[in-house]
């Protein structure tokens, strides 16, 4: 049975992101949770983004906008969609990535974006899925949502912290029981082979790969 989550649930998800603290996210999350306690390497984050950006991205979930403003885009006239709930996180990654045309649109992952249909040549969900609230049977709509909004043979890519099924160290495990009490992660129950489940039943053609606890994916959105 999926676990649900209450509308307080889905908010403190978000609501740790305000000016203050995403001055230091880049420092903390690529400089130290992600190497040190998730064990996944900067670059290939970066790797990621590289492998699969389209020149009319969509990005949901945008934090601090560090691998956007990081990674080699693919066009001179790049487009760039932020999705959030925080309006904090999308003015400030807005500013951070002036030199495109990029525009904002404040929604959440679990119900359907107010975008059109087949707009977009990629998606990324990176690192949010587990700051999301219920089990994979939950939140796994949002790779509905995130594939509605991409044209066919474009990609939905990202990455998540998981608890289940993937190598946890000591500290990692501290560290995710904390944020799990705090409400700012919601990935108790997220294991590998859920997440591999909720993918398989939406795309024929993906990639899993782990690094640590977290899992990187990449897949190919179908006609």
């Amino acid at each position: 049975m999926a676990i649900i989550p209450t509308s307080e649930d889905v908010v403190a998800g978000q609501k740790g992101y305000n000016p203050a603290t995403l001055k230091f996210y880049d420092l903390t999350v690529y400089g130290f949770t992600c190497p040190v306690l998730w064990k996944v390497p900067r670059r290939e984050l970066l790797r990621l983004y590289n492998r699969n950006i389209s020149s009319e991205h969509l990005d949901i979930g945008v934090g601090s906008g560090f691998l956007l403003s990081k990674c080699t885009m693919p066009s001179a006239d790049q487009r760039i969609t932020l999705l959030d709930m925080n309006p904090h996180c999308l003015t400030h990654v807005k500013r951070r990535l002036s030199q495109y045309k990029v525009s904002t649109v404040q929604g959440n992952v679990l119900e359907p974006f107010p975008l059109p249909k087949r707009s977009h040549g990629s998606a990324a969900l990176n690192l949010m899925l587990h700051c999301v609230p219920g089990d994979f049977a939950h939140k796994g709509v949002a790779f509905d949502h995130a594939a509605a909004c991409v044209r066919p043979g474009g990609k939905v890519f990202g990455s998540t912290v998981l608890s289940q099924g993937v190598p946890v160290t000591k500290a990692a495990r501290a560290a995710m029981n904390r944020l799990n009490a705090s409400k700012n992660f919601n990935n108790r129950h997220d294991s590998l082979r859920d997440l591999r489940r909720e993918l398989s039943a939406r795309f024929g053609d993906f990639t899993l790969t782990v690094h640590g606890c977290t899992a990187l994916f990449e897949a190919t959105v179908e006609e």
